[in-house]
């Protein structure tokens, strides 16, 4: 290649990204989800209806404009990932709107059962005080509860894979109590402890206790055998072996136990506060079923969901990590 061909090259302009036609598709159907939203009568007095329309058109704007970016060489690699949730985006608009016909605009699903749209955005502007004071203690309960089960979990499952001694004897404990819901503790839990907070501590600990327990031990057993003897060659101790060899060779093994945990403990924190607890999503969901007010309840719903995806994605993140040779096997 002559000098002349290789300096055009480099002087010739970048071509330019491939259109993202999803991408026009998803913002125009949120902009028309928006127009049906606002210029459709609702078939009961509802409040936030124009903001709800605001805020669909908004979307549907930043999705246009991300649409033009997206064929721009430029921005185009930061937006890759957003091209793969093109299709998603449309559904949810679609979704949205078939949602706001059925509830506000024609009453075909039943109220107060089926909320509108904008009754939860509602709860949102209004309720957020009370709302976000749940999330806060929601937060301050599971996280405390499920960080000592899984420090519990790790430390007795090391011990049972790496000692035949104490995997003899803990082993039909753990067999026996493991398998058990830690909601079927509650009874005991609730006479046991002295507050509310202790008892359902306790269960969320319960809860995430067993699978990292089992996970742990079961990696750590299936560490082979010539990782210890070349170890030991060196003149590795035996507390070398542990902390150096067994824990790293089975954290794949752990992390499956904490994600199991974790979902547990969530699941159990949400029966421990409409049990016991005077706050907290749980609590917060059982009072408005009490008084009926679904729309808060399936607030609730949306922010629980929200924060458990979060706390899955932030263990991801510490996962990816540790074990950065196994990143991006699974995607969250």
């Amino acid at each position: 290649m002559s000098a002349t061909t290789l300096g055009a090259g480099l002087l010739a302009p970048a071509r330019p990204a491939a259109l993202w036609p999803t991408g026009w598709a998803a913002g125009l159907a949120w902009i028309g989800a928006a127009a049906a939203i606002s210029l459709l009568p609702d078939a009961d007095d509802l409040g936030r209806t124009q903001e709800l329309a605001a805020l669909a058109a908004g979307f549907g704007g930043v999705i246009l404009l991300a649409a033009i970016g997206a064929s721009l060489p430029g921005l185009a690699p930061r937006l890759a990932r957003l091209r793969q949730a093109g299709p998603w985006l449309i559904l949810l608009a679609l979704a949205l709107l078939a949602w706001e016909l059925a509830t506000a605009k024609y009453e075909v699903l039943p109220r107060p059962f089926f909320a509108a749209p904008q009754s939860i955005l509602e709860v949102f502007t209004d309720d957020y005080a009370r709302l976000g004071e749940s999330v806060w203690r929601s937060l301050l309960l599971v996280g405390p509860g499920y960080a000592l089960g899984a420090l519990v979990g790790f430390l007795f499952g090391v011990a049972m894979g790496w000692s035949r001694l104490v995997g003899y004897w803990a082993h039909p404990v753990v067999r026996l109590i493991g398998p058990l819901p830690a909601t079927a503790w509650l009874p005991i839990a609730f006479f046991a402890f002295t507050s509310s907070r202790g008892a359902s501590t306790f269960l969320i600990a319960l809860a995430s206790f067993f699978p990292v327990t089992v996970l742990t031990w079961s990696g750590v057993s299936a560490v082979s055998k010539a990782y210890y003897d070349v170890a030991r060659t060196m003149g590795a101790s035996p507390w070398f072996l542990v902390r150096k060899v067994a824990v790293p060779a089975a954290m794949p093994s752990v992390f499956v136990g904490l994600f199991m945990g974790l979902g547990a403990s969530f699941s159990v924190l949400v029966v421990a506060e409409m049990m016991g607890v005077k706050a907290g999503l749980g609590w917060y969901m059982q009072w408005a079923q009490g008084w009926a007010a679904y729309a808060n309840m399936y607030a609730a719903l949306l922010v629980m969901a929200a924060m458990c995806s979060g706390a899955v994605t932030l263990l991801f993140r510490l996962r990816d990590r540790l074990l950065s040779w196994q990143k991006g096997l699974v995607r969250w």
